[in-house]
């Protein structure tokens, strides 16, 4: 059977700060001596509160939780290059980022201590709350981006993050398709953290990159150091620009580890070697960043010294006040399903109530 080539595809990988803080200057995108540190910052406070949350859960004084620990460039630097226009649609796994986008912390532990409370945004922006459901907030991201395209907004774009895993979810396609035949401006990140769960990323696919998975659809695909954040940086920046003037969607994946463990709830020895996890502590973000900031002269000991004291400060404060509050109401879930009341969700208010302990101590409304 004769055979002629009729397409031909590549996918392409990008860093610019390797792990031993060598820096590519062709491709540098020169942050502002501001903006470098600002990125540092948010990325050490992410590590910071991330393992205070797996200490205070180990106390008991904390519900389960994801750690984010090896992610902070895959998130943090696309939150830099983002505006305040753009919407932030994210998962479960972006601490640091979404700090940088102005949740507050004391909100982001109520919610880990597992009140429906902290997924309230207190201020009105464009962050969406934090999705447990793998995969869920990928047609959000594109609806978003629908919408802004047919109220013909031009200077703003959707990112949405979501892990290796959610790729093996059908939304996660639908979402890419629709995407592209629109043109919805909308950049996907996919945190390739290797593992879902316990599941290896070699068994969720046979695909031998992430990225080559946005060739399917018709749009660009990019495999990033997901361990580089000016590599991130300069990515999403670019993918961003493209959105907001019309280019349509961007894969972007960022190529990095869970150094812990999926939630607390989860033993990731059972899985993983120890081999494998010390090799990809030898590329934390974290130290990477702060040899680049010594190489500019923008940081020093002393520097680091006042930020650990800022942290631990900010960190305690927010953690007491978490602590001494009360007053959640058990039923606050079925507040906010639908916009406007619905008898059938009242009714499944009413029985779920009902099945309490000291159910009837607390009406509807929790008086």
């Amino acid at each position: 059977m004769p055979l002629k080539e009729v397409a031909k595809f590549s996918v392409s990988q990008l860093q610019v700060l390797d792990e031993h803080g060598q820096l590519d200057e062709k491709l540098d995108p020169r942050l502002s001596a501001a903006d470098a540190v600002r990125l540092y910052e948010a990325m050490s406070l992410g590590r910071e509160v991330d393992q205070r949350l797996v200490r205070l859960q180990r106390q008991g004084r904390m519900g389960t939780c994801p750690p984010c620990t090896g992610h902070e460039a895959a998130v943090c630097a696309p939150a830099l290059a983002m505006t305040d226009r753009d919407w932030f649609v994210g998962y479960y796994r972006e601490l640091g980022a979404r700090l940088m986008r102005g949740d507050s912390l004391e909100q982001s532990l109520h919610f880990w201590h597992g009140h429906e409370e902290g997924n309230v945004q207190q201020q009105p922006g464009r962050t969406l709350p934090v999705t447990a459901i793998v995969g869920a907030q990928v047609p959000h991201a594109v609806g978003i981006a629908y919408a802004m395209k047919y109220r013909r907004e031009q200077d703003s774009a959707v990112v949405s993050f979501f892990g290796d895993g959610a790729t093996s979810q059908g939304d996660v396609h639908e979402a890419m398709n629709f995407a592209a035949v629109w043109q919805v401006p909308v950049v996907f990140i996919c945190v390739n953290n290797q593992w879902a769960i316990s599941h290896p990323r070699e068994q969720q696919t046979r695909s031998e990159t992430i990225a080559q998975k946005a060739i399917a659809y018709g749009f660009e695909g990019l495999q990033v150091d997901g361990n580089d954040p000016l590599g991130m940086y300069l990515a999403t920046d670019r993918a961003l620009q493209r959105a907001r003037e019309g280019g349509g969607p961007t894969l972007i994946e960022a190529l990095t580890y869970r150094l812990l463990m999926h939630t607390t709830a989860d033993d990731p020895r059972r899985y993983r070697s120890d081999a494998e996890v010390e090799r990809w502590w030898k590329r934390d973000p974290l130290p990477r960043m702060r040899r680049y900031l010594e190489g500019r002269a923008l940081w020093g000991e002393a520097q680091q010294e006042a930020l650990q004291e800022r942290m631990r400060q900010q960190i305690d404060a927010a953690v007491n006040a978490a602590e001494q509050a009360g007053g959640w109401r058990p039923d606050v879930l079925f507040d906010h399903v639908y916009g406007t009341p619905d008898p059938e969700i009242e009714a499944q208010r009413r029985s779920f109530l009902g099945s309490l302990p000291r159910a009837g101590a607390v009406d509807g409304h929790g008086a």
